[in-house]
């Protein structure tokens, strides 16, 4: 039986008032410091668990599984890499927020190198997550549109509009707070449909215990995890491996999106307990999704199924031939995976821009009140705008993009960081900070246009361009930088 566009648009509406419900219920009586910080008082088990849904996007929930067929589990290798970089982020990284006692982890650098360094590093953090999380909520609302809403005569901007709308209902109130309980359950929607798809797919292959998918994975050449032979192949081991423990430290560790939940935690302690066990959690998860994806494939093969990529996973869930439960857990978990992570963009886009921008701190408590709720209307309706851009002017390869290239922002975020962290030089202040400013914009297009040369040259540095990006952010830094014992 296929899948029907009412009964989605009842899934997703069902699914919605379950976390309006929740977030009634933890919304009560919430201050500015709840939705910032949700006071301290984050359980770290639960934030551990909503993190899982953080890293795992709409765009992942459908890319990795289709990956397999050309890069065939080598994703694990960046995924271990994950982990080493989840330890640092634990053990370097926490301790000074903590100690510090940040509500946005880009204070830091106020106190380090000076107010124009601080507020350009937001900005980079705000134009990035504005437009990485508005590209992956545009790839969700646009698969849901022609899964569903386009046969019921449901315009696209509705869909944005509502979906955005729904997002503010449940976070304006509390935040963090809120968002700490809700991403908890949006991950275990998310997990009940990865393993519940998991079980009905392993069916249909003749898979039936543990043993039969260890010989299943063993036989299939996608399953191939490890790759030592060519290094000039962006499945090359230590060029994922290394890349992921940067990638993790710089967009984990070093976003305010990812270590918000992790600074509502009660104490350092529990804070890196979370992030300890969210870092074993996110590698078994992966490895269950690549799993799923090959399983994908030997499904398609046996019933002739010529769909690759991103269209294998929604083309399978919405025909129904692997029964109507398949297609309802892959709209609940696509769903969770999408807005698990844009609520947690939303409320990091209004404390960034509040704490850093607007100096919030400094005000009284009811104007606080006025500029965090003005802010969060305002990047809700950012945010509703640049989905409908993206839909109207974007093509899919204009959005992966765009995402590659919000991504390029982190490099010198991490260049920046390193600087101020293990060294102890001190960069321009005054008008002299513009040339901090210059590096850091021109930083991300030099690596852009390295690497382009790099690719025409055969040579693809696969996820290391982070890496590359920022040492030449931290040299363009240390050229203008001087010694802290210089008083000139």
């Amino acid at each position: 039986m296929e899948l029907q566009p009412q009964l989605i648009l009842w899934i997703i509406a069902i699914y919605f008032l379950i976390l309006v419900g929740v977030s009634y219920l933890t919304s009560r009586n919430s201050t500015n410091e709840d939705f910032f910080k949700g006071s301290n008082k984050s359980p770290w088990l639960l934030v551990a668990i909503g993190m899982i849904g953080n890293t795992i996007s709409g765009v992942t929930f459908i890319s990795v599984p289709g990956g397999v067929l050309n890069n065939s589990m080598s994703y694990l290798q960046l995924v271990l890499g994950n982990m080493v970089g989840y330890f640092v982020v634990a053990l370097v990284l926490l301790p000074l927020y903590y100690r510090l006692n940040l509500t946005s982890i880009y204070s830091y650098l106020n106190e380090r190198f000076g107010k124009t360094t601080y507020q350009t590093t937001s900005g980079f953090f705000l134009v990035s997550k504005l437009f990485g999380a508005a590209a992956r909520l545009y790839l969700v609302a646009k698969t849901l549109q022609l899964m569903a809403f386009d046969s019921m005569g449901i315009p696209f901007w509705i869909t944005a509009t509502v979906s955005i709308l729904l997002i503010w209902v449940y976070t304006f109130q509390s935040g963090i707070k809120t968002i700490v309980w809700t991403d908890s359950l949006q991950t275990i929607f998310l997990l009940t449909s990865l393993f519940l798809t998991l079980w009905l797919v392993s069916k249909e292959i003749g898979i039936g215990c543990l043993g039969d998918m260890e010989n299943f994975l063993k036989a299939n050449p996608m399953s191939k995890v490890f790759f030592f032979e060519d290094f000039a192949d962006k499945k090359y081991f230590w060029k994922n491996f290394l890349s992921g423990i940067f990638l993790s430290i710089a967009m984990v560790g070093l976003d305010q999106d990812m270590m918000q939940k992790n600074l509502s935690c009660k104490n350092i302690e529990e804070a890196q307990t979370n992030m300890f066990t969210f870092s074993m959690l996110s590698v078994f998860v992966n490895f269950v999704f690549l799993v799923l994806g090959v399983m994908l494939y030997a499904y398609a093969n046996l019933n002739g199924i010529d769909k690759t990529g991103d269209e294998l996973f929604p083309f399978i869930a919405k025909s129904g031939e692997l029964g109507l439960a398949v297609g309802i857990f892959f709209v609940v978990g696509l769903v969770a995976a999408a807005y698990s992570s844009a609520d947690s963009a939303l409320t990091a886009l209004t404390t960034s821009f509040s704490v850093d921008i607007l100096d919030i701190k400094s005000k009284n408590q009811q104007d606080q009140t006025r500029i965090r709720k003005t802010t969060h209307i305002a990047f809700s309706v950012l945010l509703i705008l640049v989905i409908l851009a993206f839909n109207q002017f974007a093509s899919k390869s204009v959005i992966d993009d765009i995402l590659k290239i919000a991504g390029y922002t982190y490099g010198p975020i991490l260049g920046l960081f390193t600087l101020g962290i293990f060294s102890e030089r001190k960069l321009p202040v005054g008008k002299k900070s513009l040339l901090v400013v210059l590096v850091m914009i021109l930083s991300p297009f030099i690596t852009y246009h390295l690497n382009n040369y790099l690719v025409a040259q055969k040579q693809d540095i696969g996820f290391a361009v982070l890496l590359l990006n920022a040492l030449i952010t931290i040299c363009g830094l240390f050229l203008i930088s001087k010694s802290s014992k210089s008083n000139s």
